[in-house]
């Protein structure tokens, strides 16, 4: 029983402080570098984005994937899943494609209709879903304006 107590107690410092490391993971960042078309409607979009990620963390990201939503206006227009596991170095960046589903029209009837004179707010976000780890989601969110002038 007394040899068990410190290996216990061993164990409880070392999860607890690998815990705190996963704890403070910086979310990744985001950004589109290619859109393609799959299939298109009036009223709705299929797209393929190429997106790129950067891990500013020192520990690699083991990504099974990840879902967000774009919003103009406070209104959902598109959103969208990755498919496949993907590896992020640490310190590092890599790519991978995000089919999407949007709805074009409803986002331009909202910007055309805005009679304020100002510049509609956007606002990307979602959550990376990790493949291992004491973590298991991490969220993220950027904002903006998009400059029509």
């Amino acid at each position: 029983m007394r040899r068990r107590l410190p290996i216990a107690l061993a164990a409880s410092v070392l999860l607890l402080s690998g815990g705190c490391s996963i704890a403070r993971l910086e979310p990744p960042r985001l950004q589109v570098v290619e859109v393609g078309l799959i299939d298109a409607s009036v009223l709705r979009q299929q797209l393929r984005l190429r997106m790129r990620v950067q891990n500013p963390n020192d520990v690699e990201l083991p990504i099974r994937g990840v879902s967000y939503q774009v919003q103009l206006a406070g209104e959902t227009y598109a959103s969208g899943e990755s498919n496949g596991e993907i590896l992020v170095p640490a310190l590092g960046e890599t790519e991978f494609d995000v089919d999407i589903t949007a709805n074009a029209a409803a986002a331009l009837l909202r910007i055309l209709g805005d009679r304020s004179g100002k510049n509609p707010e956007y606002r990307v976000l979602g959550r990376v879903h990790l493949a291992r780890g004491v973590l298991r989601s991490i969220p993220f969110e950027h904002k903006g304006e998009l400059r029509l002038r």
